[in-house]
């Protein structure tokens, strides 16, 4: 779905990306993680043509996203981590945006507020809402669009405890075989049950890009655990019920996915990991 040849950007005092290649599929929930400065949000702003490259090219479905062709961008819904929504009743907005999205489904919106037990479309003003509110109802737009690639940036910041369940499970159900969504976030607790790709950015390399299966066949996330050896791991951290551990999978054991592990020891232990995955890091980001 989306093919990234020999990126190039930077801005005036920092050098972000250079001759970056990547490609993402359709029909996969992505998690993007780093640091901050690692060029997370800027790759997002770039996929969707919101910033230009200085060399190379961001193919969606075969087409150049700096061109900003209609039939691109009716296809792409960002939900940046700052936004604002104007003060105007909730059906004026979808009247108003609706029509740049020719798969948008007012229905699918209806269902997509009652799940974050939101009131009736004709209910809502956007300017009487708390920003998480505003956070939900925006979510909710942005999947009744039905564009194939959703990118959210730090979707979870603003979100109640329930929210953040709501917002899982909201995910869950209207995903397609069609659609792809990317993920950026530091709140990987939040996510870390509905990703299933995942690529880790930092010190102007990609890191890790794999799946999550192949993440759990390869390794194992021991957690709580009090009789793990340092010297066996390939990360640990002190935890309150013992030790939280990554470990190779020698044995083929299940483990579930643990994000903050993954992350802590990808970034401390980066060419043990990346070795794993065969993960070529000649091409600096």
């Amino acid at each position: 779905m989306i093919r990234i040849e020999n990126l190039t950007f930077r801005y005036k005092k920092k050098a972000i990306f250079s001759d970056f290649s990547m490609n993402l599929s359709e029909g996969k929930i992505y998690g993007l993680l780093g640091k901050n400065g690692a060029g997370k949000s800027t790759l997002l702003y770039l996929m969707t043509g919101l910033l230009q490259p200085q060399k190379g090219k961001i193919y969606f479905k075969g087409k150049n996203v700096s061109k900003r062709y209609p039939s691109t961008l009716q296809d792409i819904f960002i939900v940046s981590e700052e936004f604002s929504l104007p003060n105007i009743p909730l059906q004026r907005y979808i009247k108003l945006n609706s029509p740049f999205y020719p798969n948008f489904s007012n229905e699918q919106l209806v269902e997509n507020l009652k799940h974050f037990e939101l009131d009736s479309i004709k209910d809502i003003n956007l300017g009487a809402l708390s920003m998480g509110q505003k956070k939900k109802v925006f979510m909710s737009f942005a999947l009744a669009s039905n564009t194939s690639l959703l990118i959210m940036d730090e979707p979870t910041n603003g979100l109640d405890i329930p929210g953040k369940s709501q917002f899982k499970k909201f995910i869950a159900s209207n995903m397609t075989d069609e659609r792809s969504v990317i993920i950026s976030t530091h709140q990987v607790q939040d996510v870390e049950k509905l990703i299933e790709h995942i690529i880790i950015l930092e010190n102007n390399k990609t890191l890790l890009n794999a799946s999550a299966d192949d993440i759990c066949d390869k390794l194992y996330f021991a957690t709580g655990v009090r009789d793990v050896k340092e010297e066996d791991a390939l990360y640990i951290s002190p935890s309150i019920q013992g030790y939280n551990a990554l470990l190779m999978n020698k044995d083929n054991n299940e483990s579930l996915l643990n994000l903050e592990t993954l992350f802590n020891a990808t970034l401390s232990n980066s060419e043990r990991i990346t070795s794993l995955f065969h993960l070529n890091n000649n091409s600096n980001i």
